[in-house]
């Protein structure tokens, strides 16, 4: 027998699911007035009205009578089934139901939020995981569990970072590290907290303590091959890099590099390729023969995982290997191709992306263009990107010696 509410809430979850308005289901068949009462439980549907909207949304009538508390469930379990790369065909389920089923167990509304802000990262939507993320810290300090508040706070703290906001990232990165350690948590939180922490830290400028962390990381990790152990790695090479221990942080790279499968996470695997190639392009003298193996090793494995976000890393890398070797016009075309497309890139990609359009500049005779370095310099600053900002004024500074000696 369909019962009001449940009815109308499963009515809505389905059609929410698959991007139908209240007209399109109504059709020519019903009234959307009529449609609308029946959603928000003021009328009890007819056996006729069941049937046909069952036919609308294309399933069974009596798919109509499942209670709307396991639809949320049901999507979820469909969407952890599929391989990495298929779930985009359950994110819409899975966003529309947990629009539809507001009252939804808050810890399955946990999962969702957490799979829709996944998936925002891996397409380099930073703005938008961002807004999920908002949802499911606050939602992790409703449910109580320690593991949830956690991870929520790492991964918003990795988020606000990829958006350029050091001091809540840092806020959230402090918290979730000593939330990890209050509570006793597993080495796979304690860890994902303290790679947060540290690479929010360096990019602080606060480098001292990054390094004491980055010890701590790679001290916690010991003994493992996994992703955990390759990104900590990778994140105590970034710190020694900042330090100036570029011999060091080559040897911890190399490493991860040779260490790690990479058919337990491929993007992992190639992002680790990125990572190598932009050390040896800030080594001094670039070593663009390494850097370029890198590359060359790095682009077959965009045909498996390639998205719009990790095609545009490379581009950017491709384009910075091509102005370090003096092939300034390849550079430029390299830009130009990027400029076309919607940046799906963080924060410090998207100032490396612009230093190296108004280096160009500068070489081509523009002196506006140390203007406008000086002025992403001083938004760096401004912004608590103090790694950044030091970087970005050791351009400058690069630039007026070439002008002198020019």
């Amino acid at each position: 027998m369909l019962q009001q509410p449940a009815f109308g809430r499963r009515l809505r979850q389905l059609r929410a699911a698959r991007g139908m308005s209240q007209t399109a289901l109504a059709g020519d068949g019903m009234s959307t007035g009529y449609l609308s009462r029946l959603e928000t439980g003021a009328r009890r549907p007819t056996s006729r009205a069941v049937t046909y909207l069952a036919g609308r949304l294309g399933v069974p009538p009596d798919d109509l009578a499942a209670p709307a508390a396991g639809s949320l469930a049901d999507v979820l379990t469909l969407a952890a089934s599929l391989p990495e790369r298929s779930t985009d065909a359950a994110v819409d389920a899975v966003r529309g139901a947990l629009a539809a089923d507001p009252d939804a167990d808050p810890v399955l509304r946990w999962q969702a939020l957490w799979l829709l802000a996944r998936v925002r990262r891996r397409e380099g939507d930073h703005a938008g995981e961002r807004v999920r993320l908002d949802e499911l810290v606050a939602l992790s300090e409703e449910i109580g569990l320690a593991e949830l508040r956690v991870r929520g706070l790492t991964g918003l703290a990795r988020c606000l970072r990829s958006l350029g906001e050091i001091a809540p990232a840092l806020d959230a990165a402090v918290t979730a590290h000593d939330l990890a350690r209050a509570d006793g948590l597993g080495v796979q939180d304690r860890a994902g907290a303290l790679l947060a922490l540290v690479s929010v830290e360096a990019e602080a400028g606060r480098l001292p303590e990054a390094r004491a962390h980055a010890d701590e990381l790679t001290g916690l990790v010991a003994g493992r091959s996994d992703t955990l152990w390759a990104e900590a790695l990778w994140t105590a090479a970034a710190v020694r890099v900042r330090q100036g221990e570029h011999a060091a942080a080559q040897a911890l790279l190399d490493r991860a590099l040779e260490g790690f499968p990479g058919g337990e996470d491929l993007v992992l695997w190639l992002r680790l390729r990125f990572a190598a190639a932009r050390l040896n392009l800030q080594r001094t003298p670039p070593r663009t023969d390494d850097a370029g193996r890198c590359v060359a090793a790095a682009e077959p494995a965009l045909a498996f995982v390639g998205t719009a976000a990790l095609r545009q890393e490379l581009a950017l890398l491709k384009a910075e290997l091509a102005f370090h070797t003096g092939r300034r016009d390849e550079a430029r075309a390299r830009l130009a191709e990027l400029a076309g497309d919607e940046p799906r890139m963080t924060y410090r990609d998207r100032v490396r992306l612009d230093v190296l359009r108004h280096r160009l500049r500068f070489l081509s005779g523009d002196d506006t263009a140390l203007h406008t370095l000086r002025a992403l310099a001083l938004r760096a600053q401004a912004d608590a990107s103090l790694d950044l900002a030091t970087e970005l004024w050791g351009v400058v500074a690069d630039l007026l010696l070439t002008a002198r000696d020019g």
